[in-house]
């Protein structure tokens, strides 16, 4: 071998130590679902020495009867913080912190008021679905980052208030279109809109199914049937995450239309995903809220 060729590999071996050295300090941010994920990659892009990973697959859905599996766990070992939804979103959580009591762990729903469910249902987690609720999560998710690393914090803070500002400005459209229409009445699949009904000034007339993959009985649905009658809803919204059966089955007999209402739950997994998805949910709205 001759020295140059020594020398090239010496230098070739001496990088890859140093990008090995560099990929072990790396420190992971683990978020238990899809909408945490994409607001932390929003929150602690560009910073150094973070990497931020989804722990669930991409089309997961609701967490509401999530299992780990040892893959999750191993993954939940080497984390350094772990961003939940919070508001009982994430049953599994207890046995996180049992398992890791060292483990950083971020609340994105920290100080968020929260709507209670029906009956003996407990609060309803799904925030996110908000816009006005994904903004407080962003913040939420800055702050406790800041505090966690503080050396970082200036750039956690700007991260999250430049999403912030894009989260506004989608706001800011979906009202200029929403708040005007006719039909104030939706009729949804499971109870994943409360929060973004509440803040368009919409009324949810009936749920097809409270949990998701709990068919509803014939009566149920009858039910459910009269009430969009009586209701003057003009769609039955689905969700591109579960079987669209039920609810078709209600529009069909009450005579109305079937469309298809994204709570954010899944998608491509980029920092652009949930304004992406709730501009298409804006899309679908505004047809089906217009239909005299």
């Amino acid at each position: 071998m001759t020295r140059f060729a020594t020398v090239i590999l010496t230098i070739i071996s001496l990088c890859g130590c140093r990008g090995a050295d560099s990929r072990a300090k790396e420190r992971t941010i683990l978020c238990s679902f899809h909408p945490m994920y994409v607001a932390t990659i929003n929150v602690a892009r560009g910073v150094p020495g973070v990497r931020v990973e989804n722990m669930t697959a991409p089309r997961t859905g609701c967490l509401h009867d999530y299992q780990l599996t040892p893959a999750d766990m191993r993954r939940i070992e080497d984390a350094w913080v772990f961003v939940a939804n919070g508001g009982g979103m994430e049953s599994f959580l207890s046995d996180i912190v049992q398992r890791r009591p060292d483990l950083h762990v971020v609340d994105a729903s920290r100080g968020i008021p929260l709507i209670r469910g029906d009956g003996n249902e407990g609060d309803n987690p799904h925030v996110w679905v908000s816009v006005s609720g994904a903004i407080r999560q962003a913040r939420d998710i800055a702050e406790q980052l800041s505090a966690i690393d503080p050396e970082h914090a200036a750039l956690y803070h700007e991260n999250g208030e430049r999403y912030v500002a894009r989260l506004d400005s989608l706001r800011l459209r979906m009202h200029q279109a929403l708040d005007g229409l006719p039909v104030r009445e939706i009729v949804t699949f499971h109870e994943a809109f409360p929060y973004f009904a509440s803040e368009f000034g919409l009324r949810i007339a009936a749920v097809v199914e409270r949990e998701p993959g709990s068919e509803p009985s014939a009566a149920e649905l009858a039910r459910t049937v009269e009430i969009v009658r009586k209701s003057g809803a003009k769609a039955v919204f689905a969700e591109p995450q579960y079987p669209a059966k039920a609810a078709q089955a209600v529009a069909r007999e009450a005579g109305v239309r079937v469309s298809v209402l994204d709570p954010a739950v899944d998608g491509a997994e980029d920092p652009g995903s949930y304004i992406r998805t709730m501009d298409a949910n804006l899309a679908v709205l505004r047809e089906a809220l217009s239909a005299r």
